[in-house]
């Protein structure tokens, strides 16, 4: 039978609020089911607030419109979650995009766009959100970054770059707020089965011969899929997760290791 300082200190997480981006996509989405399983009330932010309410509302959360490369669409959508459900304290940053060109016929415009929205963007949410957890004196922050951003991905320099600089920006921050007791990781996706994966794919000349060269070379045979992500993202915004900071963890059928 569990003592009531235990009850007390399981009710208090079940209220823990969990602030999604990205979270209408297809790993948005499976983290969002995940974590309201794990008892959090979830705010899905997104570009498509329709769909990022109809995935957050049936699970007792909200959602929110947000652009993450635009700063005020940042602090609207975070003045509203606080207004509609409280603080956050616990961040998972999964928006992202890409398109596969070759380095040498990228430019400025492109890149200005794959570093705002997949670097940039997790700043901007990390800074907007941190006040709450320091207030708290308890935060998880997981930034959903990607395997090209620990071994390079051709067609994707600007990307990779970009989620590498997300592996950096998450230990770092570890090493900053960890005083606050705040932890901070990041999850790495190797190629998983997602509408942005299949839109790479298919702008690609080879995209089938892509998609079975990947299965191939994984060692599972199969490409991930948003269930196989989510439960690594759980994990870490759980209190049994309270000693994991600063770590970086692929899942990714074993086509990378550490």
């Amino acid at each position: 039978m569990s003592s009531p300082l235990r009850r007390v200190a399981a009710e208090a997480d079940e209220r823990r609020i969990v602030l999604v981006t990205g979270g209408a996509g297809a790993i948005g989405a499976a983290v969002c089911t995940a974590l309201a399983e794990q008892g959090r009330q979830v705010v899905a932010a997104d570009l498509d607030a329709a769909r990022a309410a109809a995935i957050a509302e049936p699970l007792g959360g909200v959602g929110v419109a947000m652009d993450v490369a635009d700063p005020d669409s940042v602090t609207r959508a975070l003045a509203e979650a606080r207004e509609r459900i409280g603080a956050m304290t616990l961040l998972v940053s999964c928006a992202g995009w890409d398109e596969m060109r070759p380095f040498i016929t990228t430019d400025e415009a492109f890149q200005a766009r794959v570093l705002e929205i997949n670097l940039a963007g997790p700043m901007r949410v990390a800074r907007g959100v941190l006040p709450d957890m320091i207030a708290a004196g308890f935060g998880r922050i997981v930034l959903v970054a990607s395997d090209a951003g620990r071994v390079g991905s051709s067609g994707e320099a600007i990307y990779a770059a970009a989620k590498g600089g997300v592996i950096a920006l998450a230990k770092s921050l570890a090493r900053e707020v960890v005083r606050h007791g705040i932890t901070a990781n990041s999850v790495c996706p190797g190629p998983t089965d997602t509408p942005l994966f299949r839109g790479l794919a298919a702008a690609s000349r080879d995209g089938d011969r892509l998609t079975q060269a990947l299965e191939r070379a994984i060692p599972m045979r199969r490409l991930g899929r948003p269930q196989d992500v989510a439960p690594a993202v759980a994990f870490l915004c759980s209190d049994e997760a309270g000693y994991v900071t600063g770590q970086t963890l692929s899942v990714s059928g074993g086509l990378t290791m550490a």
